[in-house]
């Protein structure tokens, strides 16, 4: 494979969206192909589908399960849902059903969505692509309330952020280092939302309403899935960690309306809102990857869009996500996690004891100090950044992209925008057209997801 835009310390790094493109013009080549579709179900019946040609079963076989796998794979944790269905292979059908089975290579995902949607997950195939070309959906407005006395809190996997928000204005906000990831008593997450929200709360003269932004599936305001709990035990998770943005809320004055939404909801809705229109794709890049997107009428979608999950890399040696245990997924590449993989390549040096946002941070200094190594870190995230957004456009109708988080502050982050743009130059010249980048100024890619988590309950 050869790529216009190579990645300068990741020179095997295979990108899915050229992986997709190349296997795409040899099945348009070939004497036979076969109509393949696969549609993903979550709650309420709401479900969409990917369809596509594909090489007929027997037909250089391994190449299509591999490319399906992937592609099914990020069907699943773009959108979210309980129930895979697919048609026009029984060879992909079979490899699937083993998959997503106990002990097989995707039950970690199995596993996780029957948790969320709290039902059993199934593998069917249908007779044929048209009966389950079927897509149910319903966005919801959220957010954009920018009236009256607001607490926003972001909660990172490395930091927290909370904003006191009146009418739309900031008038104080703070960042305060935490380490939920590794706490298993769940009072120590506890403690550190309440003492945030007081002190927002202390900078204005009532809360009238209160927006978190927080990684993680939450359903009406629940915890369901979070990888802030990760160390909480099962018992302690359903009795203390559920409901703990609702118990929170109670302690700041009964009655205040809430709303809790992803965090990569709220980094869509972030750029929405400063852009003043839709079809935001809006990517956070921290501890892990948040990703979220709000439609063209500024709706966020409902789906799921756990991209730290979804496959990026289609090389089988990249590095493997110690959580979900696959490789080449989108948490290796746009986090902390991927520039501590690539220091080593840099020749810089970090000591193991030290947290990933304090290993984060020396990377960045050696940015400040001009080490032309570090520079190269961001360029390679960049490569990785440009591809994938030709990626995610197979699954979203994406017009603008912006990026947050801590890797992307100082100057890191205009140098990996820049390189993605390249990428989408010289290897997707129609998407780039049509697709602009953005990166906030530096106090927004710091806490403009706090601001924009107070905007989410609406008041009254």
């Amino acid at each position: 494979m050869e790529l216009k835009v190579k990645a300068p310390l990741d020179l095997q790094f295979a990108p899915m969206s050229v992986v997709l493109r190349e296997y795409e013009k040899d099945v348009a080549a070939a004497a036979e192909k076969v109509d393949f579709c696969v549609n993903v179900e979550r709650n309420q019946g709401y479900c969409d589908y990917y369809r596509m040609n594909i090489l007929p079963d027997g037909v250089e076989q391994e190449r299509t399960i591999d490319l399906l796998d992937r592609l099914v794979k990020t069907m699943l944790w773009s959108r979210g849902g309980y129930k895979i269905t697919v048609a026009g292979s029984k060879a992909v059908y079979e490899h699937l059903k083993a998959a997503y089975a106990e002990g097989g290579s995707r039950y970690f995902d199995a596993d996780f969505m029957s948790t969320v949607y709290e039902k059993p997950f199934v593998v069917e195939m249908a007779a044929c692509p048209n009966c389950i070309a079927v897509k149910r959906e319903a966005a919801s407005s959220v957010g954009r309330h920018l009236d009256g006395c607001r607490i926003g809190f972001d909660a990172g996997g490395s930091d927290r952020k909370v904003s006191a928000v009146i009418n739309g204005e900031s008038v104080y906000s703070e960042e305060v280092v935490w380490f939920p990831k590794t706490q298993s008593d769940p009072d120590y997450h506890y403690q550190g939302i309440l003492d945030a929200m007081k002190t927002a709360a202390s900078h204005m003269p009532r809360v009238d309403a209160i927006g978190v932004s927080s990684a993680g599936v939450y359903i009406d305001n629940r915890i369901m899935v979070a990888s802030l709990f990760l160390k909480v035990g099962k018992e302690d998770f359903e009795k203390k960690v559920k409901n703990m943005y609702i118990d929170v809320a109670k302690e700041i004055g009964e009655n205040i309306p809430i709303e809790v939404a992803n965090d990569g909801d709220v980094t869509a809705l972030a750029g929405a809102m400063d852009l003043e229109c839709g079809n935001v794709l809006g990517v956070a890049m921290g501890t892990s990857e948040a990703a979220g997107f709000v439609d063209k009428d500024m709706n966020i979608t409902g789906w799921l869009n756990e991209l730290a999950f979804a496959p990026v890399d289609a090389c089988k040696n990249a590095m493997v996500d110690e959580w979900s245990g696959d490789y080449g997924c989108g948490v290796k590449y746009f986090s902390q996690d991927a520039v501590i993989k690539l220091a080593p390549a840099a020749g810089i040096e970090l000591d193991e004891n030290l947290s990933p946002a304090e290993k984060l941070k020396v990377v960045q200094k050696e940015m400040i100090n001009g080490n032309p190594e570090a520079a190269k870190i961001y360029e390679s995230i960049g490569v990785y950044f440009g591809y994938a957004i030709a990626y995610y456009s197979r699954f979203y109708d994406i017009d603008h992209v912006l990026i947050m988080g801590r890797v992307t502050s100082g100057e890191g982050g205009a140098l990996l925008l820049e390189k993605a743009q390249e990428v989408l130059d010289k290897e997707f010249p129609e998407l780039a057209q049509k697709c602009k980048l953005h990166i906030p100024d530096e106090k927004s890619r710091r806490v403009g997801q706090s601001v924009a988590a107070a905007s989410l309950p609406a008041i009254g």
